[in-house]
């Protein structure tokens, strides 16, 4: 395995994600926030639980691809549900999810409050690592860092090897 340093862990080079699981009979993703109405979260949740929470790093991303979300009333149930539906009493990353054009706006408005509760939850240890995960242009993740970077860990792209000009990869990479 091959791995890097970040911060004070020593990162595996390669993770697992959880999106398409569990597979549901016909397929499908289930139609609320989270992959596979929220199911993923419950799988991953058992199946790490057979072993030591040190042993293991864990990330999940506050789902504003459905920008109805990212509304204040919103946000303290979502992380709360999200580390129910783990068992854990904490996230090692936690994501901005997908940054892009649409929900720009509504994660940087203050009225949100949407980084105020996870800088909260970050302070609290409930949040080890905040980044921030993007599929928009590049100007839209400036727009972000701009206003939040200092703040952000880390950032996670959307990048296409075997095709450099979707969603402008190369100009972001």
């Amino acid at each position: 395995m091959i791995y890097k340093d970040f911060q004070n862990l020593r990162l595996p080079m390669l993770g697992f994600g959880s999106m398409r699981l569990p597979l549901l009979p016909g397929g499908g993703d289930g139609d609320a926030y989270g992959y596979h109405n929220g199911n993923s979260e419950r799988v991953m949740g058992r199946a790490l639980s057979r072993y030591p929470r040190e042993s293991w790093l864990l990330a999940s991303k506050f789902p504003g691809y459905d920008v109805s979300n990212i509304r204040s009333d919103r946000v303290e149930a979502i992380f709360e549900e999200q580390l129910e539906k783990c068992g854990v009493d904490y996230f090692d990353f936690y994501l901005f999810h997908n940054v892009y054009e649409r929900n720009v706006g509504p994660y940087l408005d203050p009225d949100n409050r949407v980084l105020e509760y996870l800088l909260r939850q970050k302070e609290a240890g409930r949040i080890r690592h905040l980044g921030f995960s993007a599929h928009g242009f590049l100007a839209v993740i400036q727009r972000f860092l701009d206003a939040y970077g200092e703040y952000m860990e880390f950032g996670q792209l959307q990048l296409n090897y075997l095709d450099w000009d979707f969603q402008g990869a190369r100009a972001k990479a």
